[in-house]
């Protein structure tokens, strides 16, 4: 069953994150309506663990968007991992057309990589924990949001666009974040 207050502690660690808005849908605290303000004039490197994220500054093709998701906690929680959805449709390597974002730490099994084995623990180490705060998963998402990559891409069109034309590619994310 839910930890109530876990939630409470959830509502309280936002109040830490910049850009980020958070509202349970009607009455159910387990169903959370987001939204990310695409905010990159701050120069930021954030490394969680072994997870780097390089930061694109004013450049990135998402400033001035607002990114709205669902964040839904399953019956289990917070021994499986929440499920992230995305409304808003975004031109993104990490993001879906169903609006699944790609990121480890919303895994809760990672299947060994027969010709990697650090990359496998790099993986395990980064996959969802029991003790993982939903402000910490909020925060990875944001910086995902802020700096797409060609790495471990959901639309490998989209990432082949970034890593040969990037020009191409901010184009076209900016023209889908003014929609």
């Amino acid at each position: 069953s839910h930890s109530f207050t876990g939630l409470l502690a959830f509502t309280d660690q936002l109040s830490n994150l910049q850009g980020v808005t958070v509202e349970p849908k009607e009455d159910n605290l387990f169903e959370w309506k987001c939204a990310i303000k695409a905010d990159v004039s701050m120069i930021r490197i954030f490394v969680l663990e072994t997870f780097e994220f390089n930061t694109w500054q004013s450049d990135s093709p998402y400033k001035n968007g607002t990114f709205r998701f669902t964040l839904s906690l399953p019956d289990n929680f917070p021994f499986k991992p929440p499920t992230v959805t995305f409304a808003t449709k975004i031109y993104h390597p990490g993001i879906n057309e169903e609006g699944a974002i790609c990121v480890p730490i919303l895994r809760d099994e990672v299947s060994p990589d027969q010709y990697d084995i650090n990359k496998y623990v790099q993986q395990l180490d980064l996959q969802w924990k029991p003790m993982t705060t939903l402000s910490t998963v909020l925060y990875i998402i944001q910086e995902k949001l802020n700096n797409p990559s060609a790495d471990d891409p959901f639309e490998p069109e989209i990432a082949a666009v970034l890593k040969n034309d990037k020009t191409k590619f901010l184009a076209t994310a900016k023209e889908w974040t003014k929609k």
